[in-house]
């Protein structure tokens, strides 16, 4: 690995309505007092999307508070109808979680390398650990070695002002040398997705690919995703085979048939900032996950159907928008078959009381009950409802991965 060096670290929390002054306190940071608060008021939309103690919990998608009407009818919102050309459908299991909640505010991340600087911040209003990044360099998770031809990855970012000119470079590569990831624009095959948040009207993404050792280049997309830089940005890839979908938030912004070479072995996905930066760019929750999922047969034939790609709000029942392709593909095979009943079963991870957990699991099920009726149709007495906590584990509870593979919803055929 390449060394590290002149990393600067230092612990703040900022809020939500001024990321766009990291920059600016980035240059006093020596002379602040690294445990200031941040007291400004939350825009009201923010305010409106998010549970005020969302920094209190321990799981980027675990809820430990009670349900309300208010609960299940946010999870069949405006919003949610907003994804209603959603396919996104993640791959089957869980390979890889990242949240950065086992590194320490202030720290570059232990499992990541780099040949440039970041840090971990917390933001006020919004949950969990972000990963900064700044300057010109590269960012490489070193647990990634291998993006298989059936794989999804996801991940929420941030900006924390308005980017007029250099983007983010998200790249999927085939890299004969791991420990050399500056070298990925030269790898034999790559995916390279530029993303480039822009003022207010000038946001754009573009990609290029490289196959067998010839690029390829295409024109730019028009996004608009950023212009509230207060509200992550959900980012999706689907990879299958030589196809790729790339998605922020509802839209598809890319599907392209050919952007992978047939055999390619991507082994390495690296974030690079192309030119110095006066911003940073924040990511959080990395989803890979692997495997095609098959609804049909697997409802069908073997009588249950396993997903995580039904996500909720932090501390609420409420479902994720970006839950919809999931939920419609279970919708269509229940529109099909007119004569299959299910039993919805929420499952948690060990983290927190038992009973907590209990309750949780049983009041997500009843949201996803909820949203299949409500949303696609399908008749409430075709679906029951139930819940097992953290009491039947499909993996083991010691790591993020595991955690997020343990935290599911099954459909079991009845």
């Amino acid at each position: 690995m390449f060394l590290l060096t002149g990393l600067i670290c230092f612990v703040f929390t900022v809020d939500a309505q001024i990321l766009k002054k990291i920059t600016d306190r980035a240059k006093n940071r020596a002379e602040n007092n690294a445990n200031n608060k941040v007291n400004n008021a939350v825009d009201k939309t923010v305010d409106d999307a998010m549970n005020p103690d969302l920094s209190k919990s321990k799981n980027n998608d675990t809820t430990k508070q009670s349900s309300t009407n208010a609960d299940i009818k946010t999870s069949t919102g405006a919003g949610f109808k907003t994804y209603s050309k959603y396919d996104f459908v993640p791959a089957e299991t869980i390979m890889v979680f990242e949240d950065f909640m086992q590194d320490a505010v202030g720290d570059f991340p232990a499992k990541w390398n780099t040949n440039a600087t970041g840090e971990i911040m917390t933001i006020d209003k919004i949950p969990g650990h972000w990963f900064a990044m700044g300057k010109t360099g590269v960012f490489m998770p070193d647990f990634i070695d291998s993006l298989p031809d059936d794989f999804t990855l996801e991940f929420d970012m941030l900006i924390d002002q308005t980017v007029h000119s250099w983007g983010l470079d998200v790249n999927l590569a085939e890299l004969q040398n791991r420990d050399q990831p500056k070298d990925w624009p030269s790898a034999t095959n790559h995916f390279s997705l530029n993303i480039l948040p822009g003022n207010p009207g000038t946001g754009s993404s573009s990609y290029h690919r490289r196959k067998n050792g010839v690029g390829e280049t295409t024109t730019r997309a028009k996004i608009t995703q950023f212009e509230n830089i207060s509200r992550p940005v959900h980012i999706a890839f689907w990879r299958q085979k030589e196809r790729l979908r790339v998605y922020l938030n509802e839209e598809k912004v890319w599907d392209v048939p050919k952007a992978i070479q047939a055999g390619a072995k991507l082994n390495s996905l690296v974030f690079s900032i192309p030119n110095i930066a006066q911003w940073h760019f924040l990511i959080t929750n990395l989803r890979l996950a692997v495997g095609a999922p098959d609804t049909r047969k697997k409802i069908l034939e073997q009588n249950k159907w396993v997903t995580h790609g039904i996500l909720f709000d932090v501390n609420s029942a409420n479902i994720k928008p970006e839950s919809y392709g999931t939920l419609k593909e279970m919708a269509n095979v229940l529109k099909e078959y007119t004569d299959l009943k299910v039993k919805i079963v929420g499952h948690t991870d060990a983290d927190g009381a038992d009973a907590t957990n209990l309750d949780l699991s049983k009041r997500r099920a009843a949201s996803v009950k909820v949203a299949l009726a409500k949303e696609f149709g399908i008749d409430e007495s075709r679906m029951e409802t139930d819940g097992k906590g953290e009491s039947e584990p499909i993996d083991k509870n010691d790591s993020p991965a595991g955690k997020a593979n343990n935290r599911r919803v099954e459909f079991i055929k009845i």
